[in-house]
């Protein structure tokens, strides 16, 4: 989880006090008091034994200067990050619990909802057919994410022990093309109703959660599942996530679906390069020129770039294992600009030769997104380089992360298709230190009870190159040995 309190603002009346304005992998969550992260830290610290809690910053008698406010803020934000960081604190039931109820309380005060007992029903779209099927969910507005996934499965009579392989993500649907945009995955310690509100206009959508394909296997055995799974990716080709190599594959493929065969349709497309890899909106990159226009995939332990010269394209891979680390950076204008879109940028520093490293920029809204999926694919190499089996994981891991991966030295072809192939090899190995950053604005927000009348700092820039922990340091990480040159 990335955590960032971008801004403060001042709350009730004689006397205010100051709240802090949480942010959860690059979106609005909660605002909370002083004292609230005050007690959560003591509550870290009564039940997590043995984990080293951050320094939290103390508790002052006399009222704060604007110097000392700005101090506190930045303080609250470095030790969440940390936290975040932290697997063991990460998956805390007491940090789960408490990001929850924060987030109703949150919604409470606003008048968002009228009571946290408020039932409401939401749409939620399935892959029962290739276009999807939205059904209807009654849940509460408490009900946290695992919760309305079970209950999505239930309804779809998805057997209870192949749950952990699907989960919901908020997208967005653009409004000339109906081209699917990701937004993000809901985690399970928010509300969907909630976050939906703050995500305007977005849906939820349920898909696979895992990006090794080994991991079909598990859910080939149910009719149910496997029906999901098939229509997610005809869907997927059919919008081209999956991209067909020639035209011999995309007339099997064709014939496969048009003669109802699902099983031989998802053993073909298994061997395409793509497949299991989520793609992204085009974004500016610096690779291999500045200001390249690139469309962007993340998977099969990899990072594409497709860019298109002349009449070729050429398809760029970045192996995960690679990386030494990534970072992602926000400009934010709190004062002037505080509802338009915020500049997000993913940074990851690549070792392209023996002892050559450079840093390779991509500018794009979902850079957060990105930055997931990263950490969640090192997260798996790491898990199964320390003789974990990917599916003996528990159900908080699997509620935690979300793909697999490892990593390549950037190594391109050309050819006049929508297709390259690429690669190359390597190792790698550190863990994630908490990524700083600051997240994009969320639409406008009705706060009847909250007057923002303070914050600090008119441009915010975060991860500057210079701030080494900022950096997300990968475990994963292999330097390159003479055989790989």
């Amino acid at each position: 989880m990335h955590f960032s309190i971008p801004d403060t603002q001042e709350m009730g009346s004689a006397p205010t006090y100051t709240a802090y304005n949480l942010h959860i992998n690059g979106c609005y969550h909660s605002v909370l008091r002083y004292k609230q992260l005050h007690s959560l830290n003591e509550q870290l610290r009564r039940h997590c034994v043995g984990v080293p809690l951050p320094a939290f910053p103390p508790k002052r008698l006399l009222p704060l200067t604007s110097g000392q406010l700005e101090a506190r803020r930045s303080a609250l934000e470095q030790y969440l990050q940390a936290v975040g960081q932290d697997g063991r604190l990460a998956r805390s039931a007491h940090l789960q619990q408490f990001l929850q109820r924060a987030q109703l309380d949150t919604a409470l005060a606003e008048g968002q909802v009228a009571s946290d007992c408020e039932e409401q029903q939401l749409e939620v779209q399935v892959y029962t057919n290739p276009a999807g099927e939205r059904i209807l969910v009654s849940c509460s507005v408490q009900q946290n994410s695992r919760a309305l996934l079970k209950s999505v499965c239930r309804d779809l009579q998805l057997p209870e022990e192949l749950v952990r392989y699907f989960c919901l993500f908020l997208v967005r649907r653009l409004r000339k093309s109906d081209e699917l945009h990701l937004v993000r995955r809901l985690m399970d310690f928010e509300s969907p109703y909630i976050t939906r509100l703050h995500m305007q206009p977005c849906e939820l959508l349920l898909r696979t959660c895992y990006w090794d394909s080994s991991r079909d296997a598990k859910l080939t055995g149910s009719k149910v599942a496997l029906n999901l799974l098939y229509n997610q990716t005809v869907a997927d080709v059919n919008r081209e996530w999956v991209v067909i190599c020639s035209p011999s594959e995309g007339r099997q493929l064709s014939c496969l679906q048009l003669q109802g065969r699902p099983r031989e349709y998802m053993d073909l497309v298994r061997q395409l390069p793509s497949y299991g890899c989520l793609q992204f909106d085009e974004a500016q990159v610096d690779y291999p020129e500045p200001n390249t226009m690139a469309l962007v995939s993340i998977g099969n332990k990899e990072l594409g770039l497709r860019t298109a010269r002349g009449a070729k394209i050429y398809e760029t891979k970045f192996r995960v294992t690679r990386m030494r680390s990534w970072r992602v950076s926000v400009t934010h204008n709190t004062l002037e600009s505080r509802l338009q879109p915020s500049h997000l940028q993913l940074a990851f520093e690549y070792l392209i030769g023996k002892q050559t490293l450079r840093w390779i920029t991509i500018n794009s809204e979902q850079a957060m997104l990105m930055s997931v999926c990263l950490q969640a694919m090192v997260d798996e190499l790491l898990h199964r380089g320390e003789g974990g089996k990917a599916d003996a994981s528990s159900d908080d891991e699997q509620e935690q992360t979300a793909v697999t991966s490892s990593s390549s030295t950037p190594s391109s072809t050309c050819s006049t298709s929508t297709w390259a192939s690429s690669s190359c090899s390597t190792s790698t190995a550190p863990t994630t230190p908490p990524v700083r950053f600051l997240s994009e604005d969320s639409a406008p927000r009705n706060k009847p009870r909250m007057t923002t009348s303070r914050t600090f700092g008119a441009v915010f820039f975060r991860n500057d190159v210079a701030d080494n922990a900022a950096r997300v340091s990968n475990e994963a990480f292999e330097g390159i040995g003479d055989d790989d040159l």
